[in-house]
């Protein structure tokens, strides 16, 4: 079960199994990766196309030094004309990544047994949240006029709502006219008061204020 279907040389037979293999394990670890994730259709189709890629890729390098350099080098192109990924992401293309190398070399059992496990370890830590952050932990950012001293400025507000705010970053937008703050700010009561939002308002000359979600993007 674990020894690879191709003795020797790649028969049309091992070759349609192996094919069809990375096909089905490529359309379920998309499945699989994308739950309850945001998405594209494109990135969906790529993770179902990949195994059966490198998989054929595999079999037709099969030992070549100089096939193998030649593969390598037009792969590496690919990634000038990628958009980064998150973290999720860039695991979910090693995983279709190892399950092609292991078609391509004739390891139908190895291929099908690691996506059981990377499958079911996946599920489940999506389903219990691990590592996510708390639901009331958001990223909170204030644009103020250039003038304005930000040292404090909204510390009242934070300490009568209950949010502890942590200030992580300092942009200058607007050719210099106006600061963009981002915080790190934890909601002790769980839950955004439009009275919170009002009052920051009023301290920040009725500029734009967003409060949102950290994403993987921003924490690699």
């Amino acid at each position: 079960m674990l020894n690879s279907i191709f003795s020797g040389s790649i028969t049309l037979p091992s070759l349609l199994i192996c094919l069809a293999v990375a096909m089905a394990l490529g359309a379920a670890a998309a499945l699989v990766f994308l739950y309850k994730s945001r998405h594209s259709a494109s990135f969906a189709l790529a993770l179902a196309l990949l195994p059966m890629t490198v998989a054929v890729v595999i079999m037709l390098v099969n030992g070549n030094i100089g096939t193998g350099v030649a593969v390598a080098g037009a792969f590496a192109l690919v990634r000038f004309r990628s958009v980064p990924g998150t973290a999720k992401e860039i695991a979910a293309i090693f995983v279709d990544m190892a399950i092609g190398l292991a078609l391509g070399m004739g390891y139908v059992g190895i291929a099908v047994i690691f996506f059981l496990f990377a499958a079911g370890f996946t599920m489940l830590l999506t389903t219990i949240h691990f590592g996510a952050a708390s639901r009331f932990e958001k990223q909170l950012k204030i644009t103020i006029p250039e003038n304005f001293d930000y040292d404090g400025l909204f510390d009242a507000v934070f300490e009568k709502h209950k949010v502890q705010a942590n200030l992580e970053k300092i942009r200058v937008t607007n050719m210099g006219t106006l600061f963009e703050l981002t915080y790190h700010v934890v909601f002790l009561e769980g839950k955004v008061e439009k009275e919170f939002i009002d009052e920051l308002r009023a301290r920040n000359g009725n500029l734009n204020i967003m409060i949102g979600d950290f994403t993987d993007k921003e924490m690699l």
